[in-house]
């Protein structure tokens, strides 16, 4: 019995991914080789991060190639976005049951026009045999010593959150949904399509003194800042800006705090600076909502309208 001819896995690598790396002035040497050479300016910090997505966990079994490639690159840049980086160049690690042409073609020409909307070249990577997951580096640059931390809050600061919360929550509710209403059109359309906030994250910098990005939730997100910088905060239910057609759905608040996966920035700020967000919304066409306070002392408090303590779950967490 012979084996069909199929092409290798480097024939393939060859045919989808190679066209994805290109010469920039940072990407000096892409995929050929066994390693990438890369050339950040002189007065740049280079940032890196990577995040893998496991099929059944990050996203649904039989997910759609074409979406699995925007919601792959988009919650990975997300990550440069709360460093207040401009995106340069990515790897992609893909494991998978087999090398599916078709399968591959329609990811990687999607992952090719998302690539180019970020401005970043795929420098390199590795296929395997394997339950279907990705792995993605993400690299940018900022400024030295401009890069947005976590471990920069103070008390007095002022919390913010960008965009609006609990829609790619709730559109977990909906995946398998044949006839979707509008308001389920617009969380799906969330969770399938993440937006970074990348100009929100570099106008930021020289401004906020600590940002993240909401990708396991509100209360867990924020909590990482807390952490890191050693010290406290107070947010408020009635302010938070949840999803549209959400606020009045009883779990809507919860989706909010702790749904995840919404990919906005959450970020403290001195109090001197809201004129300055102010303006920047009208800029950027995105909303900025002040959330609460930082604090002294340790740990999250949700208050209520009525300045009750509100119960929350802590959000994602895979172990």
């Amino acid at each position: 019995m012979t084996t069909p001819n199929r092409p290798g896995e480097f024939a393939l690598i060859e045919r989808f991914f190679k066209p994805l790396s290109r010469t920039t002035p940072f990407v000096r040497h892409g995929i050929g080789d066994d390693c990438a050479v890369l050339s950040p300016a002189a007065d740049d910090e280079l940032v890196l991060s990577v995040d893998t997505l496991v099929e059944g966990v990050h996203f649904p079994r039989h997910y759609a190639p074409a979406k699995l490639a925007v919601r792959s690159l988009a919650v990975c840049v997300s990550d440069l976005a709360a460093a207040g980086a401009h995106p340069e160049a990515f790897t992609l690690a893909l494991t998978a049951p087999e090398l599916n042409e078709s399968w591959l073609q329609e990811f990687s020409r999607v992952l090719a026009a998302e690539a180019e909307r970020y401005g970043v070249s795929l420098v390199g990577g590795d296929t395997t045999r394997g339950p279907l997951c990705l792995s993605l580096q993400v690299m940018g640059s900022v400024p030295r010593g401009q890069a947005l931390l976590r471990n920069g809050a103070r008390p007095g600061d002022l919390v913010y959150v960008s965009g609006e919360l609990g829609g790619a929550r709730a559109a977990l509710d909906y995946l398998e949904s044949l006839s979707p209403t509008e308001a389920q059109q617009s969380y799906l359309q969330r969770y399938h399509s993440p937006l970074p906030r990348l100009a929100l994250g570099q106008a930021l910098r020289g401004v906020a003194n600590a940002a993240v990005d909401i990708s396991d939730g509100l209360v867990a997100d924020l909590g990482h800042i807390l952490r890191s910088s050693g010290v406290g905060a107070t947010i408020y239910t009635d302010r938070l800006p949840v999803a549209m057609g959400l606020r009045d759905v009883a779990q809507g608040v919860d989706y909010a705090l702790s749904g995840g996966d919404d990919y906005e920035l959450c970020f403290t700020v001195p109090g001197e600076y809201q004129a300055h967000l102010r303006a920047l919304e009208k800029t950027l066409a995105l909303p900025l909502h002040c959330i609460g306070e930082v604090i002294d002392g340790a740990g999250l408090k949700c208050l209520d309208a009525e300045g009750v303590v509100y119960e929350t779950a802590a959000g994602y967490q895979h172990f």
